[in-house]
């Protein structure tokens, strides 16, 4: 079969086309011939060698969907033919999350989904329902987990709630998605004016563009009456969380979600402890947690975001695609002829 190595050294030159031997299922494990997978935030700081130092070479991406075509002894949960997605965190299959259940993840430090075929836990696979295609389910693993248990496994999002959500890309597109289903009022932030709309189309029912309001967590207030949201999705981290904290109500909750800045945050102590927010980490989770994701999506008909659809073999292109940070949504590559 073929796949995707990272190879030593950083950037995408370092993603090279190899043949390797396919998988053979052992006990309570499955095959999937992947059919779609997507990119994280986190692809790109592993090829860039920026995140957690895996071991070299190794089969990168995080989130993918396909058709299992082979199961082991003991696997009943699933049957060839199936579609499936896979869960990011294999470990993780319910419950809160302790070191053992997140100690391996899809994509670093275990092989990802850049493969025609992937062996993985029978248990950290779930159906993907008729009304999905194999594009829309691959962004589900990381993105829409995340964005799912910020937003209903964590803290439960209550109908007539708001929530300021940063950015467009794929946790925020989902949760804008997911937080307007549910009843909220979602405030989203854009880079640029160019993306407003397209927001709109997500969900959002007012939209910011940074170029015009960079002071948003004062638009926030303004939009608020002065109270603030109940909830911020913050997928920047560095030192704008300040805004967030700030465009958060007394008592509510910022979820931190990403560090699109940096990965060292700051922010006024005096601020968050005179409006008692609490600050809540949230990256990816369970696969029971997936399964609910999954079944929100199927019960609204919703469709999960996907920005653009690319060949698998394209995968240096794609990297070049994120990150200009133009996308709404998802980057999808795309298995089969190419």
């Amino acid at each position: 079969m073929r796949a995707i190595h990272l190879i030593d050294g950083h950037g995408p030159e370092a993603l090279t086309l190899v043949e390797l031997p396919a998988p053979v299922p052992g006990p309570g494990e499955v095959v999937v011939r992947m059919r779609a997978a997507s990119l994280n935030n986190r692809d790109l700081l592993l090829i860039d060698g920026i995140y957690a130092p895996f071991r070299r070479p190794f089969i990168p991406l995080s989130d993918g969907a396909g058709e299992v075509v082979a199961t082991g002894a003991g696997v009943a949960r699933v049957a060839p033919g199936d579609r499936v997605v896979l869960s990011y965190v294999t470990g993780w299959v319910a419950g809160g999350p302790t070191d053992e259940r997140v100690a391996r993840r899809l994509g670093g430090p275990d092989d990802g989904v850049l493969a025609e075929l992937v062996r993985a836990r029978a248990d950290a696979v779930v159906r993907v329902p008729a009304g999905l295609s194999d594009e829309e389910a691959a962004t589900l693993p990381i993105a829409g987990v995340t964005a799912y248990r910020a937003l209903f496994v964590d803290e439960r999002l209550a109908p007539g709630q708001s929530v300021a959500v940063q950015g467009t890309g794929g946790v925020a597109a989902f949760a804008i998605l997911l937080a307007k289903q549910a009843g909220a009022r979602v405030i989203a932030t854009t880079r640029t004016r160019e993306k407003v709309g397209r927001a709109r189309d997500l969900g959002a029912d007012e939209v910011i563009a940074l170029d015009e309001h960079p002071a948003w967590d004062q638009r926030v207030l303004e939009l608020t009456g002065g109270r603030g949201a109940d909830r911020v999705i913050d997928v920047a981290g560095g030192r704008g969380l300040d805004r967030s904290i700030a465009a958060c109500r007394t008592g509510g909750t910022v979820h931190l979600v990403g560090f699109l800045d940096t990965r060292e945050a700051s922010f006024d102590l005096t601020l968050a402890m005179r409006r008692v927010v609490t600050l809540r980490a949230a990256s990816a989770g369970s696969c029971e947690d997936l399964e609910g994701l999954v079944r929100a999506l199927a019960s609204g008909n919703l469709r999960p975001p996907v920005d653009q659809v690319m060949p698998w073999t394209e995968v240096r292109a794609a990297v070049a695609r994120m990150r200009e940070r133009r996308h709404v949504g998802k980057i999808v590559l795309r298995f089969g002829a190419d």
